[in-house]
């Protein structure tokens, strides 16, 4: 089987290798497939005939349930894996499982795994397409594509956006997503939280960092809130959940003294009254629900592109003229 040229190539792995014409195009593709979550009837023929697999080998909500949505919008036949219900806790190898699934005729992998490049690996051993939904704390690019999507429709152009990534950024495959995405697409990006968890490497990736909070808050245009991931974190990382919210959590009260409004996001799941207040994450300024609405379209248009699709007749595609 040969492998699919696309505007995207074989798979989306991560934003770090991806141009900024090619995040740009998932970006405007995804714009038409928006309207089609609003009909009635949510569902076009685009990935008819497609079998798409999702194999998730570590917990997911969200992103799990998105990318269903959006292969069943696009109308594509779905398989859900979970490494509880699969052969891997018999011994059998991530690439023996996908080879199995390959002879079965597969034609996309939907990948969630806790080794940072798994879907890297999985990528270059099949020939169907590979997109990553989280590898360790390596990228989450579809993450960080909603998360643009979402800021640009409420600020409009990302060039020259001032964006402050809050909170654990060490242990954070979405923060590696968005600093790749976000600098590609011309905004300024700040890293923001304990010295623990942001590493001196993500001022040489281009970050302005801050230790505290107030101070990003005085620069952002807007803030991605991250939560801390305990289950990733051996060692005392922060002195104490209530500590670390009374340092370098988000509050109302820390937002009025900001110089502007600023658009807040998260990409879930929150701990509320850890690094975000609830009057905040629910607050007038918070767009986290606009980002869940964004993820389907978004995968929708990475799913689409993928398969052969073209930015330029998604709009025909949304309509059920083809793809």
């Amino acid at each position: 089987m040969s492998e699919p040229i696309t505007a995207l190539g074989k798979d989306l792995i991560g934003l770090e290798p991806l141009t900024r014409e090619q995040i740009l195009s998932i970006l405007d593709t995804a714009e038409p497939f928006k309207e089609i979550s609003e009909r009635r009837i949510k569902k076009v023929p685009v990935l008819r005939g497609k079998t798409i697999v999702n194999l998730f080998f570590e917990a997911s909500t969200r992103t799990r349930v998105s990318f269903e949505f959006a292969e069943k919008r696009l109308s594509a036949d779905t398989v859900n894996i979970s490494s509880s219900g699969s052969s891997v806790v018999k011994g059998e190898t991530l690439v023996d499982t996908a080879r199995n699934l390959e002879a079965m005729r597969i034609d996309m992998v939907v990948i969630r795994h806790g080794a940072s490049g798994a879907a890297r690996f999985l990528a270059e051993r099949i020939p169907s397409n590979v997109v990553n939904a989280g590898d360790g704390s390596h990228e989450h690019p579809t993450q960080a594509l909603l998360d643009m999507l979402t800021i640009r429709d409420h600020l409009g152009d990302l060039e020259g956006l001032k964006v402050c990534i809050v909170g654990d950024v060490l242990h954070s495959r979405v923060a590696r997503s968005n600093i790749y995405g976000l600098l590609k697409m011309g905004a300024e990006v700040g890293v923001c939280g304990p010295p623990t968890l942001v590493p001196r490497g993500f001022a040489e990736l281009g970050c302005t960092v801050f230790t505290r909070v107030e101070d990003a808050i005085q620069w952002a245009d807007a803030l991605n809130v991250l939560r801390l991931q305990l289950e990733r974190m051996q060692g005392g990382y922060v002195p104490s959940l209530r500590e670390y919210n009374r340092i370098w959590g988000v509050s109302s009260e820390r937002l009025e003294r900001a110089p502007k409004d600023i658009l807040i996001l998260h990409p879930g799941p929150m701990n509320r009254g850890v690094e975000i207040d609830s009057d905040v994450a629910d607050g007038p300024h918070s767009v986290i629900l606009n980002q869940v609405t964004n993820g389907v379209a978004v995968r929708m248009a990475v799913l689409y592109l993928l398969a052969g699709g073209r930015p330029e007749t998604a709009e025909a595609a949304k309509g059920g003229a083809g793809s």
